[in-house]
């Protein structure tokens, strides 16, 4: 199961000039049973909470007395108003709808079970009277009769609260719903800073509803920009590779004289003596800190500038594999609907994840709480720790998807690799791919989205405590809270790009992770140099494409709002407009990351165990067959000008 006991010998990837492996094997057999079975107890949790009422609970309602609405209830000890009859009384009402409590996410209100919703504005007691009298629906608490709604001393505390908004059920919840919302909409004015009054709000609101056909408009836009952004990316990388050395160079050097600049003006400024005694000695630091300032800039831009000269062969690398991954996405079209479905099958998870977590809020036994008199639900025991359970099960099945999608993307980008003949693969390479992955590797996709969940759940508990304490306890201590956070973000970062690897690893050699994780880790180390340029100039190319794609959105959108003049805030259709073109373009040029990192893995096992010799011939594209003839004749290149060098040496010294 660890790492340590893996017994599994680490052969060579490809030997005898065979593609991928046609008898795959199952890997990591015990991880699928160990996530099987954590799926099991998943299924359970929801079956205690539909089992204990709470599902019926939560969908019929129940009031404060622990009645569930509906149904006839049975008495709960120390609680004089439950065990009644409900079977006509199917809505929940509360007496203060508008009384909202953020913190445990609840209305504080009274609740009661009635038999009709108010479907019309009460302003006295006297029409709250009227209204029970005549619909048999009781609006005040059970024991006052409707005749004493008026007259009664608790009328302002279990009566509702004038004016009793108009209201309707909800269609499956049965909840008295106000149809007018202005308490909410006070509610979520407290968190719109820039709102003083509800004449602005209502502005943004009404331009959204009334543009709605051009938000649509301009995100079908966004996502058409995105597809075409994939197919001409492999055609302007070198172009944005240029764009962004060039602006580097310029940007540091700039930078650097700039400094040196300064520090010339202070430090002239200063021996002339142009300035007072207070002037002097403001004069007399900057000149140091500009020193420094300086010093410091002048050897990282050498330094940067050192780098860039060494590393501008292997950019060639960078644009080369984007270039394959182009003709990737022409070969595997298909390979674009993986975020959407990856999404539909994250969307459906939550929908059930959400459910099961209301269901386990009205789960458990009826307790009296002292301090309201009223009822509430609670899992006592070991119980209580289902709901722990279940959040950890939504962290390790939402990376269990996701890496479903990258095990299958490497699969699939794998196979095209390692396929000499293009025109034999199957016509359908990424349902092959997904059933490959279901048949043989789900156990190794269980132990890698472990692994990220282990470093996961820390990271949360250690932000949610910092949020909790804030602004209590004392320096030291947010920054030993801030540098954990940080430690283990990046390490859950590292990890994750490991953990691809190491599919890629699993697709090509259809090993168990250890042994596809260690031998992809080794590869990626003899590879540092390679890995750092692909994962600088790479990222920094696609995110020039999430930019443009974000931009012209923008632009687009700025245009077809300007002829709606009428409409004087744009801030919120325009915000809408741009994060949904950011998440489209962030949907699809993380494939296309994707792909390239599959393709670079699949390089490096192509360049460690082939030389193109007969028997021994790349499977690699055209265009990295270019790359790596250029950097042997740079080598060839290099080792007869070694060799010229010593023919003149021992020449001279036998002269001599």
């Amino acid at each position: 199961m660890g790492c340590c006991s893996s017994s599994e010998s680490k052969s060579d990837w490809l030997v005898n000039g065979k593609e991928l492996p046609k008898d795959r094997r199952c890997t990591d057999i015990p991880w699928l049973i160990i996530f099987m079975l954590f799926c099991l107890g998943m299924v359970f949790i929801c079956g205690f909470a539909v089992a204990t009422g709470g599902a019926s609970r939560l969908l019929t309602g129940y009031d404060s007395y622990g009645n569930s609405c509906g149904r006839n209830n049975s008495k709960i000890e120390g609680v004089p108003l439950s065990g009644r009859d409900m079977s006509q009384n199917k809505y929940v009402f509360f007496l203060d709808p508008c009384n909202l409590d953020l913190l445990n996410r609840k209305i504080k209100s009274i609740a009661l079970c009635v038999s009709k919703c108010p479907d019309m504005e009460l302003k006295t007691y006297g029409a709250v009277k009227a209204f029970a009298l005549q619909n048999g629906s009781d609006l005040c608490s059970y024991e006052i009769t409707p005749t004493r709604y008026e007259s009664h001393g608790d009328r302002f505390t279990k009566c509702p609260k004038l004016p009793v908004q108009p209201s309707k059920p909800l269609p499956v919840f049965r909840r008295c719903v106000p149809m007018e919302i202005g308490c909410y909409a006070e509610f979520f004015q407290g968190f719109i800073t820039f709102v003083s009054d509800n004449t602005v709000l209502r502005r943004v609101l009404a331009g959204v509803v009334t543009s709605k056909e051009v938000i649509i408009g301009l995100c079908v836009l966004a996502l058409v920009l995105s597809l075409i952004m994939m197919a001409v990316i492999r055609y302007i990388t070198k172009l944005l590779v240029y764009i962004l050395t060039c602006l580097v160079i310029v940007g540091s050097t700039g930078g650097v004289a700039v400094l040196w600049w300064l520090y010339a003006d202070h430090k002239k400024a200063l021996d002339n003596n142009s300035t007072s005694a207070i002037g002097k000695e403001v004069t007399s630091d900057n000149v140091k800190a500009l020193l420094v300032y300086a010093i410091v800039a002048t050897v990282f831009t050498v330094i940067l500038l050192l780098v860039i000269f060494f590393m501008r062969k292997r950019v060639a690398l960078t644009i080369s594999l984007f270039h394959v991954a182009g003709k990737v996405f022409i070969h595997l079209p298909m390979l674009v609907l993986q975020p959407f479905l990856t999404f539909l099958s994250l969307m459906l998870f939550w929908v059930y994840w959400i459910s099961v977590l209301l269901f386990l809020g009205t789960s458990g036994t009826p307790v009296k709480n002292n301090s309201t008199g009223f009822v509430e639900y609670r899992m006592e025991g070991p119980l209580q720790y289902t709901v722990w359970y279940h959040v950890v099960g939504l962290i390790w099945i939402s990376e269990f998807i996701l890496a479903f999608q990258q095990m299958t993307t490497a699969l699939a980008v794998a196979s095209y690799y390692f396929t000499r003949d293009k025109s034999t693969m199957t016509s359908t390479p990424i349902l092959s791919a997904m059933l490959q992955t279901i048949r043989y590797h789900l156990g190794t996709i269980a132990k890698g989205s472990f692994i990220i969940t282990l470093v996961k759940i820390p990271r949360l508990i250690l932000t949610y405590i910092s949020s909790q304490l804030k602004g209590k306890e004392n320096a030291c201590a947010r920054c030993m809270l801030k540098a954990c956070i940080c430690c283990l973000w990046c390490l859950e970062k590292c990890l994750a790009y490991l953990n691809q690897n190491a599919y890629t690893a699993t697709a090509i050699k259809s090993t168990n992770f250890c042994t596809s994780a260690s031998e992809a880790f080794i590869l990626l180390v003899e590879n540092a140099l390679r890995v750092a340029t692909i994962n600088t100039v790479g990222d920094f190319v696609l995110f020039m494409g999430k930019i443009l794609i974000v931009a012209t959105t923008a632009f687009s959108g700025i245009l077809a709002l300007n002829y709606q003049r009428e409409y004087t805030v744009w801030v919120l259709p325009l915000l809408i407009v741009c994060v949904f073109a950011f998440l489209v373009a962030h949907c699809f040029l993380s494939v296309y990351e994707n792909v390239v990192d599959v393709l670079f893995l699949c390089f490096a096992v192509d360049c460690k165990y082939r030389d193109g010799s007969p028997g021994k011939e790349y499977f690699m594209d055209k265009s990295l067959m270019e790359f790596v003839e250029n950097n042997r004749k740079g080598g060839l290149n290099k080792e007869r000008g070694d060799e010229k060098e010593m023919k003149l040496m021992t020449r001279g010294g036998t002269l001599a």
